[in-house]
């Protein structure tokens, strides 16, 4: 970090930090701003990213690699777990989203910002009851794919399911079957054990798979996304979240 010591005597008055930072550099205030705001800039060893954030005669460092460019947009994946209904309030399972609740295994190396969990777009909702994949977004790209072109992209889950299949029941629920009124495209259904079937399905619809298993004899007891498009929750633990890693796509 390069460290910039007061050029100027002892102040009783407190300024804006994006100001003390740009005496100190030199640098325009913009700059300074963009500086702070990107998380490159220290006060006392610790992080500081509001602009309008107070000094007195505090150790100002800005790191030796900091860039003017913009904060990039980000995206975050998060394993909702279960007793969240983010069909319901969207912003109330956005609180999942601390710091601390980052998984450690996070390879995106993204560092940390907290502009990053500002002006998130929520995607592809979960239905009520079921847990898994969320995606929230600040990228008005991965927006547009997982809202406005919904009904392209291909929805994996994993169905705890309950009753007797009704014979021939998995080619049925392979081919083309109707909802509310319409015909779906088929649906990649498969066993993964004896209680848990694996549906593939794009243009995924609430209430969609709980009628399709119970027009085979099955009954949904829970249910969880694993995938959306090219993007798989992996080993993300329940109730953690990480970033889009640059070279992921939906």
């Amino acid at each position: 970090m390069a460290f910039f010591p007061s050029r100027y005597p002892a102040m009783s008055e407190p300024v804006r930090l994006a100001k003390r930072l740009a005496e100190l550099v030199p640098c325009s205030r913009r700059e300074a701003e963009l500086y702070i705001a990107g998380g490159w800039v220290m006060v006392d060893g610790q992080v500081v990213e509001e602009p309008q954030f107070k000094v007195l005669q505090q150790k100002v460092e800005l790191h030796p690699d900091a860039s003017l460019a913009s904060v990039e947009p980000v995206t975050i994946l998060l394993h909702l777990p279960l007793g969240h209904d983010a069909g319901v309030d969207a912003s109330s399972v956005q609180l999942l989203l601390t710091p601390d609740a980052r998984a450690a295994d996070d390879l995106s190396g993204i560092p940390m910002l907290k502009q990053h969990f500002a002006r998130l777009t929520a995607t592809a909702p979960l239905e009520e009851n079921a847990s898994g994949l969320l995606v929230f977004t600040q990228d008005w790209r991965v927006a547009r794919k997982l809202i406005d072109d919904a009904a392209t992209v291909e929805q994996e889950y994993v169905v705890e399911v309950a009753g007797e299949m009704v014979p021939d029941g998995l080619k049925r629920l392979n081919h083309k079957l109707d909802f509310n009124g319409r015909t779906l495209p088929p649906a990649k259904v498969s066993w993964q054990n004896e209680t848990r079937l694996r549906f593939a399905l794009k243009g995924a619809q609430p209430g969609q798979i709980a009628q399709l298993c119970n027009s085979v004899g099955l009954k949904v007891l829970a249910m969880k996304r694993i995938r959306i498009g090219r993007v798989s929750m992996g080993k993300l633990p329940s109730a953690q979240w990480r970033y889009l890693a640059s070279h992921e796509r939906f």
